[in-house]
């Protein structure tokens, strides 16, 4: 049985819905990093990052090579990045929005006093 486009749309978001799967993919636009620049950048115990990166890997979203004894991860395919983009456009509008609701706010405290 085929899973609807939506649902298949909600597991994909809900796979990104974790703090620390959103700083690995932020971190990995700028191309490829082994796990210990990974582990400098975010300040997470090691088995907690491997266990968000084998999420996404799983996912299909990240993807992982051995360089010897050094794994580096990288983002499958450049829509990633643009949704990372995206994504913060989205959020910078949102913010900038409350912002000015905050300001008017104040400016409606202040003449009221």
């Amino acid at each position: 049985m085929q899973v609807p486009l939506y649902q298949a749309k909600a597991e994909f978001f809900r796979m990104l819905g974790h703090p620390v799967r959103i700083r690995v993919l932020e971190l990995l636009q700028d191309g490829p990093k082994p796990v210990r620049e990974l582990l400098t950048a975010i300040e997470v115990e090691p088995s907690s990052l491997s266990q968000q990166l084998a999420v996404l890997r799983r996912s299909g979203i990240v993807t992982s090579t051995r360089e010897g004894a050094t794994v580096v991860y990288a983002l499958a395919g450049g829509d990633v990045a643009d949704l990372m983009r995206a994504a913060r456009r989205i959020l910078t509008e949102m913010l900038a929005g409350r912002g000015e609701l905050l300001a008017e706010l104040r400016e409606a405290e202040a003449a009221a006093e």
